[in-house]
């Protein structure tokens, strides 16, 4: 029995751990590498194993950096130097697999788009060769095609040896920890990934499950790092913040920018405004949800109103975005999003992409950046080198579509509204799990060297257990 991470180790993107059990071999997660040099190479590699040798898939969730890679796992038509591509299903829960399809649909358009961007200017320039894109969106449906659903809770053998279950991980709608429970000659193992977790007491979804309280004890634990050196700031205090924000510029009439990722932060942005509004602590302006991606992943919380937290549902919210705010106009053609552009009035926008490298976004700020008491409001993390980063690091001036453009508008950064738990919220979910009396060994993933490190510290600290801090390939044998 072997547990390889093959991405997310010293890192936070590319999650992927390579399982092996006896003749078994399952992957949990496949993600996307991304930000750094090397990532479009690592992309290629597909896992480094012959995915026609995989018995299956599990997926915690459908963001990027845990799902992306899937189509590439299924085509792998050579493009990673291996014929033969997955054809086994691939696991996870109903709302996971609808989120899914959205997010995967949508990064094979922007390969298609960006491949066929770059072998125009190829062809003009003289260039030759032409460029492929990691995956088309025939290779996205053929990868929905294989998705099984399962239940949070479930215990579904996925493998010879290998049984799995999910467990509320409170970080977006659909997202789940595993359980795994490992046999192989006469040995069982238990072995627990944390998935993505998301910090306590935030609106809309469910906090996490405490997996300690379902299982007996766990053999070894993968827990994320992602915060695992500091806390957020306090979501109150955020909202607060957030709430002065809008104030002033609804009474200067000004518009509000808000870059935000399609899924899970664009909903959480909404639900506070809806609270700010409807109890009258901020003035009511209209409010446009601008992005395609974001409009249908908005839908799917109604779908799966059942992962709502009980707040929600005893409001009646039932996931009707529409309902809770009335202010909400959600804009789905480029011709309705254009009509903003030419717009003085005031309102608050919310588009996609989150660090303002993409989308609709960024024809907003074009358009709104050197305008005097606009307010940008950054909402998420800004990557090294993204347009939202030289935001966030008080840049005068910035190019947008090769033209340059004055920065006059007020920018707001909003660190409390983050999806990832930070490190007192990761010591709460560890809790049940390392206070059993067969404690776990612990490795600590899905993070940079310095938030590993201070998490691991406070580990040893409070349970005298030595945490691990695996590297991309380094195998931990159980």
């Amino acid at each position: 029995m072997r547990i390889t991470p093959l991405g997310a180790a010293g890192g936070v993107t590319g999650s992927c751990y390579l399982v092996e059990c006896g003749p078994s071999r399952v992957l949990v997660d496949c993600g996307m590498f991304q930000g750094e040099p090397e990532a479009d190479a690592r992309n290629l590699e597909c896992t480094g194993i012959n995915p026609a040798a995989l018995d299956a898939v599990v997926l915690t969730h459908a963001h990027l950096d845990h799902c992306g890679r899937l189509p590439i796992l299924v085509k792998c038509d050579g493009v990673c130097g291996i014929a033969g591509g997955f054809k086994q299903k691939i696991w996870a829960t109903p709302a996971t697999v609808d989120l899914t399809r959205i997010i995967l649909l949508d990064s094979a358009n922007i390969q298609e788009a960006d491949a066929e961007r770059e072998n125009l200017q190829r062809e003009r320039s003289g260039e030759p060769g032409q460029v492929q894109p990691l995956y088309t969106v025939a290779d996205a449906e053929r990868t929905m095609e294989l998705f099984a659903p399962l239940e949070l809770t479930t215990k579904q053998e996925i493998a010879p040896g290998i049984t799995i279950q999910f467990h509320e991980s409170g970080h977006i709608l659909g997202s789940a920890s595993v359980s795994m429970t490992l046999r192989h000659a006469g040995v069982e193992k238990v072995v627990v990934f944390s998935g993505d977790v998301g910090p306590l007491n935030t609106p809309l979804l469910r906090d996490f499950q405490h997996i300690g309280e379902v299982i007996e004890s766990a053999d070894l634990v993968f827990c994320e790092s992602t915060y695992g050196d500091r806390d957020h700031r306090g979501l109150d205090q955020t909202v607060e913040e957030f709430r002065g924000i809008l104030e002033k510029t609804a009474w200067e009439k000004k518009k509000v920018l808000i870059p935000s990722f399609a899924v899970g932060r664009a909903q959480q942005i909404m639900y506070h405004i809806a609270e700010l509004h409807n109890s009258g602590r901020c003035p009511r302006v209209p409010v446009y949800l601008d992005s395609p991606m974001a409009s249908k992943a908005t839908e799917l919380y109604r779908t799966h109103s059942y992962l709502l937290d009980k707040y929600a549902k005893a409001t009646g919210f039932g996931g009707d975005f529409t309902k809770l705010l009335p202010e909400l106009t959600i804009l789905n053609t480029v011709a309705e999003s254009r009509v903003l552009n030419d717009s003085w009035d005031p309102g608050i926008i919310i588009a996609s992409s989150g660090m303002c490298e993409g989308g609709r976004i960024v024809h907003h700020l074009k358009h709104n950046l050197w305008k005097k008491g606009v307010a940008i409001v950054l909402v998420g993390y800004m990557g090294s080198g993204t347009l939202g980063r030289k935001l966030v690091d008080g840049a005068r001036e910035v190019f947008i579509q090769r033209t340059r453009i004055a920065v006059r508008a007020n920018i707001h950064t909003l660190g409390g509204f983050s999806a990832h738990a930070g490190q007192t919220d990761l010591l709460h979910w560890l809790n049940s799990l390392a206070t059993k009396r067969r404690q776990p060994r612990i490795a600590l993933t899905h993070g940079e060297d310095m938030p590993r490190k201070a998490l691991a510290g406070k580990i040893a600290d409070r349970w005298r257990i030595n945490a691990e801090l695996p590297m991309r390939g380094n195998a931990i044998e159980l």
